[in-house]
């Protein structure tokens, strides 16, 4: 199966390059005209697979962060009102006008909702980190539900320019305004991987319980703060780049995990990979879905998210039966 991965990235990047509204030979990708258009164009595309890949693995990474810490097979950003707080987050600095004072106003704004987020689907959940159940998953609901409304509300008193940006934002846009936010967010996917990778032997452990962690010389609370601050930074940057992606922190870790196996060690890069291949060829379904426009990338994420978490719930309360 690693073999296929190579031949996978290499299919979606062509893809990507050629497929759209101007379709591009790809035996034309080295031999592009000498225009100003057609490296606008190759440029743009560029982009947009870069951006999809940074979002795509940054998402993916986080949900199987998410699910080892809270050993729940359901959870993942936007399941767990993580991306719903980072998105209000980056609304208010881009609404408030701090995006035009810093670049780093949006990524830092996420960053905060995000974790204020975490910390209250937490709290509302009531247990060790070991007894989280299907609690957890409703107090992330609960909250997501409220971060889209006071968003909601915030979007009801915007003008008709400023509610079309926000609106297709939220829906998912993988053309990324600005490189400088670009370039911070693989720099938070890159190292927030290599940081989790760097401690996927507690990862395991945890995976395995709080007192089994204890017993093999882990401190879990330590460990847990780690990969959920990780996990919720990666989500805020990928929030405040492309607007509300789901299910791909739910897709991605369990096909990962079980067409590869379960050790962390070498899963969550996996999971960069393949998250971004995942969301790149979701990208590419995008621009061609219909001939006269283009449908927003987390659209198609929702369509085929929804009915695998109906899927995964139905197998676990079977299971728990």
């Amino acid at each position: 199966m690693f073999v296929i991965l190579p031949v996978l990235l290499i299919a979606v990047v062509v893809g990507g390059l050629c497929i759209g509204v101007t379709w591009i030979n790809p035996l034309e990708l080295f031999n592009i005209p000498d225009d100003d258009l057609s490296h606008a164009l190759i440029g743009l595309r560029i982009s947009r697979i870069t951006t999809a890949f940074t979002v795509g693995g940054a998402l993916a990474v986080a949900g199987a962060a998410y699910q080892t810490v809270l050993r729940n097979p359901l959870a993942e950003p936007y399941i767990l009102g993580i991306s719903g707080g980072a998105s209000l987050g980056a609304a208010i600095a881009i609404i408030s006008g701090l995006s035009a004072c810093t670049m780093l106003a949006v990524p830092g704004m996420a960053f905060v909702f995000a974790i204020l987020a975490m910390a209250l689907v937490l709290l509302m959940g009531r247990g060790r980190f070991s007894e989280y159940s299907e609690n957890v998953l409703l107090s992330g609901v609960i909250v997501g539900a409220v971060c889209s409304s006071i968003l909601m509300f915030i979007i009801s008193t915007l003008n008709h320019y400023e509610l079309n940006s926000v609106t297709w934002w939220m829906l998912g846009n993988l053309q990324a305004a600005d490189n400088s936010l670009l370039n911070i967010a693989i720099a938070v996917t890159v190292i927030g991987t290599l940081l989790l990778t760097l401690n996927g032997r507690q990862a395991n452990l945890i995976s395995l319980g709080e007192e089994m962690a204890y017993n093999m010389g882990t401190v879990p609370f330590r460990v847990v703060m780690i990969l959920l601050c990780t996990a919720s930074l990666m989500t805020a940057a990928s929030v405040s780049l492309a607007g509300i992606i789901s299910f791909v922190g739910l897709l991605v870790p369990h096909a990962t995990r079980r067409i590869f196996g379960a050790d962390h060690r070498r899963l969550f890069i996996l999971n960069l990979i393949c998250g971004g291949i995942f969301l790149t060829a979701c990208d590419i379904i995008s621009r061609v879905l219909l001939e006269a426009q283009e449908v927003p990338v987390g659209v198609i994420t929702a369509l085929i998210g929804g009915p695998f978490f109906i899927w995964i719930l139905n197998r676990k309360g079977r299971r728990n039966a």
